[in-house]
């Protein structure tokens, strides 16, 4: 990866359009496998805008290695392929009134905010609540490897399926058929 960064350089490539290419690579082909990638070449590509070359080849040279030792996963292009996908085709369905605004005149008289559990209120912070419209219930557009980081980040992405699908863990088609608000509803 570093003999192709000296010859991008050594033909005149622009520096710039290195770095802007390696923070596109951190979430294209590395993503969630090694999330710090992004971080690396963002910080690079400001690095390159202040400091110029020569010195700039030292800097996509760390970014350079950082990307090509990082585990590999294509999930999150996955992932937002499958849900433009979707929105292109029309399957969206209707937010839950619960998501919904609720910090305008008017809004409670629609229904919106009504039933909105707030995380931080809830132990564990995940509320057992529907956030996908009815129509796309079930639909997992982020589907983790086991590559690196990204296996510990779908174990998380799992915990949080089970307890925000509300339908899997039983909870009633809307909160606000619940008795009264609790202490844990707030406004979203």
């Amino acid at each position: 990866a570093v003999h192709y960064l000296a010859r991008m350089l050594e033909a005149g490539e622009d520096p710039r359009f290195i770095a802007r290419r390696l923070m596109i690579l951190a979430s294209e082909d590395i993503g969630m496998a090694e999330p710090s990638v992004l971080q690396t070449a963002v910080a690079a590509a400001q690095a390159v805008a202040l400091i110029g070359m020569p010195e700039a080849q030292i800097i996509l040279a760390h970014a350079t290695v950082h990307a090509a030792l990082a585990p590999k996963s294509n999930a999150v292009v996955i992932a937002i392929g499958e849900a433009t996908a979707d929105v292109r085709r029309g399957k969206v369905g209707t937010v839950p009134p619960w998501l919904r605004d609720a910090h305008y005149q008017g809004a409670a008289a629609l229904g919106h905010g009504k039933g909105y559990l707030y995380p931080h209120d809830i132990p564990g912070g995940v509320a057992e609540q529907q956030y996908l419209p009815d129509a796309l219930l079930g639909a997992e557009y982020y589907r983790p490897t086991s590559h690196g980081a990204e296996a510990a980040w779908g174990q998380i992405a799992e915990r949080l399926r089970g307890a925000r699908s509300g339908e899997r863990l039983g909870l009633p088609e809307a909160p606000e058929q619940a008795a009264g608000p609790s202490a844990q509803e707030k406004s979203p």
